[in-house]
């Protein structure tokens, strides 16, 4: 069965894995840009359930505010994951984007499963949040590069909503003056 439906794949997919379409960017650059956004696209995946993690096992005096910005976090992360699946497909590539597909490409490291404490899921996630968004800014930087404006954009914008996310989360360890 896999055989069938590798040999499906390429059929459809045409000889560099691309579907055929009219975008002017070339097929070459292309496929690094589809890998970058699957790749980019298993972090986030991997962000947003790192997020619900903390987001249902928080506990502690500030439970409430947490699990709240939490929820908040994870929603706009989630939509995220859909702009660069569709945009991996919107340059003929295929969006590899199920849980298992995520987990197995993610560079994050691993949310711990032993903590509970409000400010322990913090800085747990402040960790996971600092290297995405140099990694998204790597990607801004890429697809520049590479001539795509629109991705480049893309990245930009989520860019500027993890930047806001990191700074609500290391609000909560920095002394008020």
């Amino acid at each position: 069965m896999t055989k069938t439906l590798t040999k499906k794949a390429e059929k459809s997919s045409g000889k560099n894995g691309l579907h055929a379409t009219s975008i002017d960017i070339p097929s070459k650059s292309r496929v690094v840009l589809v890998d970058m956004l699957n790749q980019s696209l298993a972090e986030t995946f991997d962000l947003y359930s790192q997020v619900k993690q903390a987001h249902w096992n928080v506990k502690g005096p500030h439970f409430y505010q947490l699990h709240t910005l939490f929820d908040d976090t994870a929603s706009e992360i989630l939509e995220y994951v859909d702009e660069l699946a569709e945009r991996a497909t919107t340059l003929g590539g295929t969006a590899r984007g199920t849980a298992r597909m995520s987990a197995d490409a993610s560079t994050l490291p691993e949310y711990p499963d032993d903590i509970a404490n409000g400010m322990d899921h913090v800085e747990a996630l402040i960790e996971r949040f600092a290297l995405y968004t140099r990694l998204t800014r790597e990607c801004i930087d890429k697809a520049t590069e590479m001539g795509d404006a629109d991705t480049a954009d893309l990245y930009t914008e989520i860019s500027r909503g993890v930047d806001k996310r990191l700074w609500f989360l290391e609000a909560h360890t920095q002394a008020a003056r």
